[in-house]
């Protein structure tokens, strides 16, 4: 293979991981409703420190009794653990929150969690805020015309 083969397949290849990576990652507004905030309670039932994104999952009951599963979005473990989570100690099976999030536009029980409270009353965050909420339509500072 030529020199000039060879660094073309390089550029081919790092072009493609950079859309791969491009096309895992996901806006705020594309997933979820800045304009239906969610705040649930309930118990722990899962937790996956994944990268790009962490996510837990509740057991929480409705005014009827009724059970359903939730699956809240966050951070990646690096950004959780320097903002004070600590794997396997801060949160566990079984544990008890509230969480403060915004509801995902497609599925009935997932969420973005922004803020976790604690049985005890701590309170860490365990994703970001919101972002315009409006899938991009909207520009997030203002366009000169």
């Amino acid at each position: 293979m030529t020199k000039g083969h060879l660094g073309t397949w390089r550029l081919a290849a790092a072009l493609f991981f950079f859309v791969t990576v491009m096309l895992a990652h996901h806006s705020f507004g594309a997933e979820y409703d800045v304009n239906k905030p969610v705040t649930l309670t309930g118990v722990i039932t899962k937790i996956e420190w994944t990268n790009p994104h962490s996510y837990f999952y509740t057991d929480v009951k409705d005014e009827k009794g009724q059970t359903a599963n939730w699956k809240f979005e966050g951070y990646p473990p690096g950004v959780l653990v320097r903002t004070g989570w600590k794997k396997d100690v801060t949160i566990k099976v079984g544990d008890t929150v509230t969480v403060f999030g915004w509801h995902a536009r497609v599925d009935s029980n997932w969420a973005h969690g922004r803020e976790v409270t604690f049985s005890g009353g701590k309170k860490l965050f365990f994703g970001p805020p919101a972002g315009t909420g409006d899938g991009g339509a909207t520009p997030a500072v203002g366009v000169a015309k």
